[in-house]
C-alpha cells in the first residue's frame, strides 16, 4: 500500500476484514463512521436503509467516510479504496414514511446519521456477509453487505446543537439545510442528515435515497448562494484555473459577465466510466435563470461541479460566466463517487493566472491544456455555446 500521511490510514486499510472467516458471522461490536446508506434500487417507496461500519471497534473510524480529509491529504484511489471495502452495509427494509413513525430500526438510523462524531454499534445480522463493491458515478463504495436482524448504539451520540434545533422546527429542508451550511456543517453531513428523513416540515418528512440526497444537497446549496453571487459584481479579470486530482483534470475559465454555467466532461478510453476505446463526452449549461431541468447528461457532476465554484465566487463577492472541462483519464480507473468532482474542483481553485481579454484567456488556456493535461481543448471552444455568445455580444444580459 502506498504510503500516506496519516499513519492511521494504513492501519485500518490493512485490517482486511475479509480475510478472516467471517461466513458464519451473526454478531460484531463496530463503530460507524457515522454513515447511513439508504439505497435505491428497491421498489419506490421501499428502500434499503444499512449502517455502515467496520468489523470490530477501531480508532479514528472517522477516517471511513471523510471525503475532506481524503481530498486534503492527498489519498490514492487504493488508500480510499482499502478503506472502503472494509466496511459492511447491516441493512434493513423500510418505507420511506416510516420516517415519521417511531420504529426501532429508522430511530437507531437517524440517531447515526446525525451524530456529529463516531458511534458504537452493536450488530447482529439475519443473513451471510456478501461481498462486493459497486460502480457509481454518485456513490462512494463499500465493501461488504448482510441483512440486519437487530442493532443497538452502545455509546453516547453527539448531536450539534443547531442540527437538533433545525429538525425540531417546522421549516422547510431546503431552509434548514442553508441555516445549517451557513453554521459551519459541510455538504456530505447535510447530506446524511436529509437522507434519514429529520429535515423539513412534519408532514412532509420522509427519508431519501442516498444517490438522491447527495445531488439535492448540492443543488440546494448552490441555489442559495447564487441568490448572492448575482448580485455582486463581474470579476474584474478574466481568470483560468486548473488542477488534478485521483486522474480527474480540470481548466475553468472565468468571464467578466452576468452568471452562466457551462460543463463539458470528457472521458479518456480506459477510465472508470469509459471501457471503450474512443473519448467520449457529455455536456450541460444554464444561464442568469437556472435550468429547469435535471442535468441528465453530466448528472450528479453538474451540481457536484457548480457548488465549489459558486463558494469561491461567493469568497470574493464577484460574479462570471464559467466554463469548465473535465478530463477523466485513465488514472482515474476506479470510480469512487461524486465527492471526486467535487474535491477536485476545490483544489483547481489552488492554481490560477489572470488575463485582460477574452482571446488572451482562450490561448493561454490551450496553451496550460497541452503543457499540462496533454489536451487540445480547440473541439471544445467551437461547441462551447458560452464561448460563442461572449464572442459576438460584449453583454450576456442581451442574451437573457
Amino acid at each position: 500500500m502506498e504510503e500516506v500521511k496519516f499513519g492511521v490510514v494504513e492501519k485500518l486499510s490493512k485490517l482486511n476484514f475479509k480475510s478472516k472467516k467471517i461466513d458464519s458471522l451473526s454478531k460484531f461490536e463496530g463503530v460507524s463512521p457515522p454513515t447511513i446508506f439508504i439505497g435505491s434500487k428497491l421498489k419506490y417507496p421501499l428502500v434499503n436503509v444499512g449502517i455502515l461500519s467496520p468489523l470490530e471497534k477501531v480508532e479514528d473510524a472517522s477516517v471511513f467516510d471523510d471525503p475532506k480529509s481524503w481530498a486534503e491529504n492527498d489519498f490514492s484511489i487504493s488508500n480510499i479504496i482499502g478503506l472502503r471495502e472494509n466496511l459492511l452495509n447491516s441493512r434493513f427494509q423500510s418505507n420511506v414514511m416510516d420516517a415519521r413513525l417511531n420504529k426501532k430500526f429508522t430511530e437507531l438510523a437517524k440517531e447515526i446519521a446525525i451524530s456529529s462524531s463516531p458511534v458504537d454499534v452493536e450488530i447482529e445480522l439475519k443473513t451471510k456477509v456478501n461481498f462486493g463493491n459497486q460502480s457509481d458515478r454518485i456513490l462512494t463504495p463499500h465493501g461488504m453487505r448482510a441483512d440486519l436482524k437487530n442493532a443497538k448504539v452502545t455509546s453516547n451520540v453527539k448531536i450539534d446543537q443547531k442540527v437538533d434545533r433545525v429538525m425540531n422546527d417546522e421549516i422547510k429542508a431546503n431552509e434548514g439545510i442553508s441555516y445549517l451550511y451557513n453554521s459551519g456543517i459541510n455538504e456530505y453531513s447535510l447530506s446524511k442528515i436529509l437522507s434519514v428523513g429529520v429535515m423539513g416540515l412534519k408532514k412532509d418528512k420522509k427519508m431519501v435515497p442516498t444517490r438522491w440526497s447527495i445531488t439535492a444537497t448540492d443543488d440546494i446549496l448552490s441555489k442559495e448562494l447564487l441568490k448572492s453571487v448575482k448580485d455582486y459584481k463581474w470579476v474584474e479579470k478574466h481568470k483560468l484555473f486548473f488542477g488534478e486530482y485521483l486522474g480527474n483534470q480540470y481548466l475553468i475559465f472565468l468571464f467578466p459577465n452576468v452568471w452562466s454555467y457551462e460543463l463539458f466532461e470528457l472521458y479518456y478510453p480506459g477510465s472508470s466510466w469509459n471501457p471503450g476505446n474512443e473519448m467520449k463526452a457529455s455536456t450541460d449549461s444554464e444561464g442568469f435563470n437556472g435550468r429547469t431541468t435535471y442535468a441528465k447528461n453530466c448528472a450528479g457532476g453538474y451540481y457536484a461541479t457548480r457548488l465549489p465554484i459558486l463558494e469561491y465566487l461567493n469568497s470574493i463577492k464577484r460574479q462570471a460566466g464559467v466554463l469548465v472541462i473535465r478530463l477523466e483519464t485513465p488514472s482515474y480507473w476506479a470510480s469512487l463517487g461524486v465527492w471526486v468532482v467535487r474535491e477536485s474542483v476545490r483544489k483547481s481553485f489552488i492554481n490560477f493566472l489572470d488575463f485582460e481579454t477574452r482571446e488572451e484567456l482562450l490561448e493561454n488556456g490551450k496553451k496550460v491544456s497541452i503543457e499540462k493535461f496533454g489536451f487540445n481543448p480547440d473541439l471544445i471552444y467551437k461547441k462551447s455555446n458560452l464561448i460563442k455568445i461572449y464572442g459576438t455580444q460584449k453583454n450576456l444580459l442581451n442574451w437573457f
